[in-house]
């Protein structure tokens, strides 16, 4: 069964990026300020980063693009000369 993603009677969709409103996310390289308490001092992990001092969690703005192992090769498959 097929659906429409297309919205319905004028309501917007919900993953539409211009009416979620701010997403606050960790930037690696910049001055990040803590949403809920304003400091600077972040405990980064692989997917989130982690206040220092109120120990809110946000998400990292590039999450996935470094680190050993994600670099994949196709595999190819060499055949044998007749």
């Amino acid at each position: 069964m097929l659906r429409s993603i297309k919205a319905s009677a004028g309501r917007a969709l919900p993953h539409a990026p211009d009416s979620r409103g701010y997403h606050a996310v960790y930037r690696p390289g910049e001055t990040n300020r803590c949403p809920a308490c304003g400091r600077t001092h972040w405990l980064v992990g692989r997917l989130s980063a982690e206040c220092g001092f109120c120990a809110a969690a946000l998400p990292l703005a590039e999450t996935g693009m470094i680190g050993a192992g994600l670099f994949r090769t196709p595999h190819v498959r060499f055949e044998e000369a007749a």
